[in-house]
């Protein structure tokens, strides 16, 4: 292999490598539908319920066609339709009309489905052995065997999955954002959730041939829940989801066919495969756990970053509140240690912060430790201090909280008041001159 566009021109990989991706695309634009939802796991029990249709439709295609003919994809996509739509509407009966909660729903369907599929499949393996073959790759995948007729198939389903987003996009926005509220607005919401049943059972259907039956329901949930760390808009995220999608199909059979290839080159293993379909899943899985963790609105890392740099602006302003208060602040100074011990500070840590407030010009130090504010210093402590005692008037006045609870509320809340909110507070209590406690607060134009 020369080229990553051999993948799209060879013979031997463009069938693979295209189903693969128009199934992910598919997949994913279905799943951000179920992820925006909060029905995840309705995927995993209809991907597991759609095996007994599986195997009932090659069974059927046994009586008129040969193992190998590629006809039998339509009796096996019809079966796992059939079965996938009948388990969809016995879970939507058994919460709406038994009570049966949710989950409990989803695996007794899942369990029961999965069940009389193994039961007809391990029947099926002595009637008709060569023919169970062709069962066994819809439980884990084999999409490196996949024809052009599968290709046809899927674009097909694909495309029906994307008009019908294009054209009741509005529709799924409201009823995703409130069905009940879009029910009394006279929206076709019961329309709406059977055509999405519909469609997620497309999706499943035209998953297992590549991933199979087991991990289809990995390929509709990671490119949604990769997708929504990048934005809080639906349109974008049907969007976002597609890309991935198509990457995990694409990637998925790349890596598959290089890696061994590489290992081989190498004389590292000699004979070593990996399946295309459980590859496709990987690297969703790689795609989702990086945006988890790396992307920079919602990833764990930048939020942590985020925390931290909160965590270290608020001891820097209490240090200068410290300073403030003190009584001679320009004068004698304050000696680092008590700095250190007001804060409950470890000693690298006070020293890191000392530091960043010399060098941002806020404060300065003597030879014998003592620590001073400079003009810059007073004026951000004096606003931090006001921004504190005009909270708790606030608390005070208009909660009716008592003058020994404020307090500890305002010290939270001084670091986050914006500009904005300080000139409503102004406004809305006539600018006071004293908190709850009768200290004067540092006026606007004093400071």
């Amino acid at each position: 292999m020369d080229s990553i566009l051999d993948f799209f021109i060879d013979p031997l990989f463009f069938a693979s490598t295209m189903g693969a991706m128009i199934m992910c695309l598919g997949a994913s634009l279905v799943g951000t539908i179920v992820f925006v939802r909060r029905k995840t796991l309705i995927g995993e029990a209809l991907s597991h319920a759609s095996y007994p249709g599986v195997v009932i439709g090659v069974l059927l295609a046994s009586l008129f066609l040969d193992a190998s003919h590629e006809s039998m994809i339509y009796f096996v996509f019809l079966g796992a339709l059939i079965f996938s739509l009948v388990a969809f509407f016995l879970i939507e009966k058994m919460q709406k009309q038994f009570r049966v909660k949710g989950d409990a729903s989803l695996c007794f369907i899942l369990s029961s489905f999965l069940g009389v599929g193994i039961l007809f499949g391990s029947r099926m393996q002595y009637t008709h052995p060569i023919y169970f073959r062709n069962v066994q790759t819809y439980i884990y995948g084999q999409a490196a065997t996949m024809r052009d007729s599968h290709v046809v198939v899927y674009a097909i389903f694909t495309t029906l999955i994307m008009l019908f987003i294009g054209i009741f996009f509005r529709q799924l926005q409201a009823i995703n954002f409130d069905s009940k509220f879009s029910k009394a607005l006279g929206l076709p919401t019961r329309f709406i959730e059977v055509s999405v049943a519909v469609l997620l059972s497309l999706s499943i259907v035209i998953g297992i041939r590549s991933v199979g039956v087991v991990l289809m329901s990995g390929m509709l949930v990671m490119p949604a829940a990769a997708a929504r760390c990048y934005t809080n808009k639906l349109s974008k995220m049907f969007i976002l989801s597609g890309i991935i999608g198509i990457l995990c199909g694409f990637f998925g059979n790349y890596l598959s066919f290089f890696i061994p290839d590489a290992m081989a080159k190498e004389g590292m293993i000699a004979s070593f495969s990996l399946p295309t379909g459980p590859m496709i899943i990987l690297v969703a899985a790689v795609i989702c756990f990086g945006s988890l963790l790396f992307s920079p609105s919602r990833g764990v890392l930048f939020r942590y970053i985020r925390s931290v740099q909160f965590k270290n602006r608020c001891l820097l302003e209490n240090i200068l509140k410290y300073l403030w208060k003190n009584p001679e602040p320009n004068t004698k100074g304050v000696n680092f240690v008590r700095i250190k011990d007001s804060q409950s500070l470890s000693l690298l840590r006070a020293y890191y912060l000392i530091t960043k407030l010399q060098m941002e010009g806020y404060i300065q130090k003597d030879g014998a430790r003592r620590i001073n504010l400079t003009k810059d210093g007073f004026k951000r402590a004096a606003h931090i201090i006001r921004l504190h005692r005009l909270w708790e008037v606030y608390l005070y006045s208009y909660l009716g909280i008592g003058e020994e609870r404020v307090h500890r509320n305002a010290e939270e809340m001084e670091h986050i008041i914006t500009d904005e909110l300080e000139i409503e507070l102004t406004k809305l209590l006539n600018d006071p001159k004293l908190d709850p406690h009768n200290k004067p607060i540092p006026q606007k134009g004093r400071i």
